[in-house]
């Protein structure tokens, strides 16, 4: 696989990750974000369209596991809301952390994909891995520096070019 800075696909949140469009992708296993994925920056609490949506992905087939770089409780305390496994402390964008989640699930990496909002991190780290990038829109920017990183991305936060088949 080819490294990238481009993420395969874009989604405005992370419920919109839909079970149909993992099937799509021959998707089993999504790996998720926390921080400004899955719920803003400095709270302890899920959005009930979060916790709904995860719940329509486990009763999908679809399993979740939570690899974040966060070194506080917010990973355990998500991981318990949601009843999945969970890796903090993951170091990315080094792969490590979406390498010991597709080992602790048994899952190849061309069976998974990591759902983030950040390129020099998430997408870094899922393209390291071998696993599809699908990128989200940060939930909140919460001060000037995150708004300043998200900027400097802007040029890698659209999907890579999708291969086509030749016609005859």
């Amino acid at each position: 696989m080819s490294f990238s800075l481009l993420p395969e696909r874009k989604f405005r949140s992370v419920v919109d990750i839909t079970p149909e469009v993992l099937r799509d992708l021959g998707v089993e296993l999504l790996i998720l974000d926390v921080d400004n994925t899955i719920a803003p920056y400095k709270t302890l609490t899920l959005e009930e369209p979060v916790t709904a949506w995860a719940r329509g992905m486990k009763a999908a087939g679809i399993g979740l596991f939570i690899v974040s770089n966060n070194k506080g409780q917010r990973p355990e305390v998500f991981a318990k809301l949601l009843d999945v496994p969970y890796i903090k402390r993951a170091g990315k964008p080094s792969p490590r952390g979406v390498r010991e989640a597709l080992a602790r699930t048994g899952t190849p990496p061309e069976r998974a994909a990591l759902a983030g909002d950040q390129i020099y991190t998430d997408t870094v780290a899922a393209n390291l891995a071998g696993v599809r990038m699908l990128l989200v829109e940060p939930i909140k920017f919460t001060n000037i520096f995150l708004a300043v990183r998200y900027f400097f991305e802007l040029p890698f936060r659209r999907e890579k070019p999708q291969k086509r088949s030749a016609s005859i």
